[in-house]
């Protein structure tokens, strides 16, 4: 029998949970003003405090309880995502303060982001095909935030909010898989395998 002594101990429990859950409770703040059903100033600074403590912090927590459960590739997204959802609360408190911020300097950090998602896309896909979707949609709304911007065009707003809205919904699928299977000894919420099989490690001469 192969003893478990070389793996890591983690030393929080699993963090993934309360990293989506709380992206969830953003998406979920952002979907009045995506779908356009409110934009005054109380709205966009009652959906960036959320999108600080919900967005930001849980998710900061569980990038760093991540790392600290030797866990990179988590703690690496969600401490990075966390950053974005900051960048979300001052993006909707400067506007509801009447400061615009500037289109170019948006642009090219969305072009930035694009290119690291599509990346941990890629590698999600080798813990499960869940997560490659889930990497899927931000991908998407990326994607289409970018087309938005060089464009100009207003069409993409309601496909945007809609993926906002899906974005939730998975987290808080991949949440409850994580948190509630293992109680109840079943599979109470699908929870794919992998779509990729890593290659076997080279044998040695």
């Amino acid at each position: 029998m192969e003893t478990q002594h070389n793996l890591p101990v983690p030393i929080f429990a699993e963090p993934t949970p309360m990293g989506l859950i709380g992206l969830a409770v953003g998406c979920a703040a952002l979907a009045p003003i995506a779908l356009g059903l409110t934009l005054t100033p109380a709205a966009l600074k009652t959906a960036a405090i959320l999108c600080l403590l919900f967005g930001g912090g849980c998710q900061f927590l569980a990038g760093v309880m991540s790392l600290a459960n030797k866990n990179l590739y988590g703690g690496t997204l969600f401490t990075a995502f966390a950053f974005n959802w900051v960048m979300n609360w001052w993006l909707l408190t400067s506007i509801a303060n009447g400061l615009m911020p500037d289109h170019h300097v948006l642009l090219a950090v969305d072009c930035c982001f694009l290119l690291i998602f599509a990346a941990m896309t890629y590698g999600f896909g080798f813990f499960s095909g869940l997560l490659f979707l889930f990497l899927l949609v931000i991908d998407l709304m990326y994607v289409f935030k970018i087309v938005a911007g060089l464009t100009g065009t207003a069409a993409l707003a309601l496909p945007i909010a809609a993926l906002t809205i899906l974005l939730g919904l998975i987290a808080l699928w991949i949440a409850f898989a994580l948190l509630l299977n293992p109680v109840a000894g079943r599979r109470l919420f699908w929870f794919p395998g992998p779509v990729f099989r890593a290659a076997p490690p080279a044998q040695k001469a």
